[in-house]
Parts: C-alpha cells; structure tokens; sequence
C-alpha cells in the first residue's frame, strides 16, 4: 500500500503564506487562517509544502488504509482559493445560494478571493464541516 505523501510538517505557515506573492490572495489567506483558527481552536500547520491544515482526524477505509489528515483547511492555488471542507457539500441549496461566487468539487470550494463570498455563510459551511468531521 502506497504511502501518503502529503503530511504534517514544521515548516512555517506564516512564512509560507507571506511568500505569496499575489496581494489579495496573500490577504484572503490570512483572513482564512484567522477564521479557521476560531472555528477549530487549532492552529494552522502545514501539511505538504502548500497546504495549510487545522485539527486532524484519523480515517480508515474498509480496504484496510488508514491514515490522518486534517480537520478543515485551505490552499491558495494559482486559480483559486481552495478551501477543504472534507464532509463534502451536503448543505442545502439554498445555503449554497446564498455563499456567493464559487465552484465545487467532492470536498473542495474553489473562490477566486474571500470579496466573492458571503463570509457568514462560509464560516457556517466550515463550523459545520469540522462539527461533523468530530463525530467520526
């Protein structure tokens, strides 16, 4: 079995995220940490060299892999803002609606800056992803 190749690491979340070069997504991304910060209680760590990850949990599939990862995190991407909000997107439509100007994948929501989405809603959709990330 293949080992995961992303992990938690020491390296700097700070010094990483100042390395951005583009303003507004250096900016956003500090918005992120701050918030995530309050939804987790955790501080951030970094996970692989571009990730930035709160909490952990560990999983297991029925194949018999198992491993830890974390709880809600994000990744600035060079054509989104990657947020992970790993229990996927269960929320209602309307809830959805309601975010803003986003794009979604199985477990990721994809902005292009934090100005597109409506952050009340946002911060919902990561308490309610990592409340149930607990559970598991």
């Amino acid at each position: 079995m293949a080992e995961l190749k992303t992990k938690v690491n020491d390296a700097s979340v700070t010094k990483f995220l100042e390395g951005i070069a583009d303003e507004r997504k250096r900016r956003d991304c500090f918005t992120l940490v701050e918030l995530m910060r309050k939804i987790t209680k955790e501080e951030p760590k970094m996970w692989g060299t571009s990730m930035v990850g709160f909490g952990t949990y560990h999983y297991k599939y029925a194949s018999g892999r198992e491993g830890d990862w974390f709880a809600t995190g994000f990744a600035p991407r060079k054509q989104d803002l990657t947020i992970y909000l790993l229990t996927g997107f269960v929320a209602p439509a309307e809830l959805m609606a309601k975010l803003g100007k986003h794009k979604t994948g199985v477990s990721c929501l994809y902005v292009k800056t934090l100005d597109d989405v409506h952050m009340p809603t946002l911060k919902k959709l990561i308490t309610d992803s990592v409340k149930s990330m607990k559970t598991k």
